[in-house]
């Protein structure tokens, strides 16, 4: 099993979202989303999966972290 650094996601009720992503990052997403299935068992859409990233992305930048305290 994979360590991968998004944690298995919680059941919840599915929020569709559309974006535009270049060919390269939608490859990319795709290949996250198997990596996430061969770890947890469980297929879960790119698009199920971006909002938790992306929570998961701006929790651990610091810099981000602080300046929203300042505010």
């Amino acid at each position: 099993m994979p360590d991968l650094r998004l944690s298995r996601i919680p059941d919840r009720t599915p929020v569709k979202i559309a974006i535009a992503v270049l060919p390269d990052l939608h490859q990319a997403l795709s290949d996250y989303a198997e990596a996430y299935r061969a770890a947890y068992g469980q297929a879960e859409t790119v698009a199920d999966l971006i909002p938790y990233m992306l929570q998961s992305f701006l929790e651990s930048d610091r810099a981000f972290a602080r300046s929203r305290q300042k505010s």
